[in-house]
């Protein structure tokens, strides 16, 4: 009795970092004696676990019981092999969204800004059941031959310029001017031919006083070099485009 009133006035009497660290020790003790019963008792129960074999009572439910749970390894690894196969999946068709949504904006940009200069597209017709392209400069075979000797109405234009042959021209030629700005002008060049032979094919009668005048001008303009040909001249230029003869003009010429 004594002993212990003794410890206990020794206990109350300690500093108070002495204490703080013996509250540690035994914190410490305690959870390392958990820590070894949690052991003890696991290999107790393995012990017990493997006398199982041994009853053959509890034989067959051991061996039923190592079945299961060679299948359940077997389903979670099919299941983690799908999950693999979904997320690749998964990140190819996030990419494949990607892609068609670039595709998708780069074909609006090009619809948006279609060259002027580019040919149009070809006119079809369905004959007999399949398409057939309509040849708009075909030669009028059944027709007699007394008619053979007029101007065909099929006016020739200029071929536009490609980005290959346009940077095959030597720099000091293109100056500032881009394909673009080239073909715009063939484009209005061509625009004004069509104008000008479309009042070249039509009858004298059904013509109007202004187009009569520009047709009598077009008959004076033509000489024995230029029969047959398509050409004009600054006047048609002026007369059916917008375009002005200057310099810029000419050097794209």
């Amino acid at each position: 009795m004594y002993t212990s009133l003794n410890h206990l006035w020794v206990y109350q009497n300690l500093p108070c970092r002495v204490l703080a660290k013996w509250d540690t020790i035994s914190s410490n003790l305690n959870d390392l004696c958990i820590h070894l019963n949690s052991k003890i008792s696991n290999i107790k129960r393995s012990l017990q676990l493997r006398k199982i074999d041994k009853d053959p009572s509890l034989k067959t439910v051991l061996s039923k019981v190592v079945h299961e749970m060679f299948l359940l390894n077997s389903l979670l690894n099919k299941l983690e092999e799908e999950y693999c196969h979904q997320k690749r999946l998964q990140k190819q068709l996030k990419d494949l969204q990607e892609s068609v949504e670039r595709d998708y904006l780069e074909a609006q940009h090009l619809e948006e800004n279609v060259p002027v200069y580019l040919p149009q597209a070809a006119q079809v017709s369905l004959i007999g059941g399949t398409l057939k392209e309509k040849e708009p400069c075909k030669a009028e075979e059944n027709k007699p031959e007394k008619k053979s000797t007029k101007i065909s109405k099929c006016i020739r234009e200029a071929p536009f310029v490609m980005n290959e042959e346009f940077e095959s021209i030597p720099s000091y030629m293109k100056g500032c001017l881009t394909c673009s700005q080239v073909n715009t002008v063939i484009a209005e060049i061509n625009k004004a031919v069509a104008s000008k032979y479309s009042i070249m094919h039509q009858p004298l009668k059904s013509m109007v006083n202004t187009t009569r005048n520009l047709y009598f001008r077009f008959q004076e303009e033509e000489t024995k070099d230029t029969k047959g040909e398509y050409f004009i001249v600054e006047a048609d230029i002026e007369e059916f485009t917008q375009l002005k003869a200057d310099k810029r003009f000419h050097n794209i010429l």
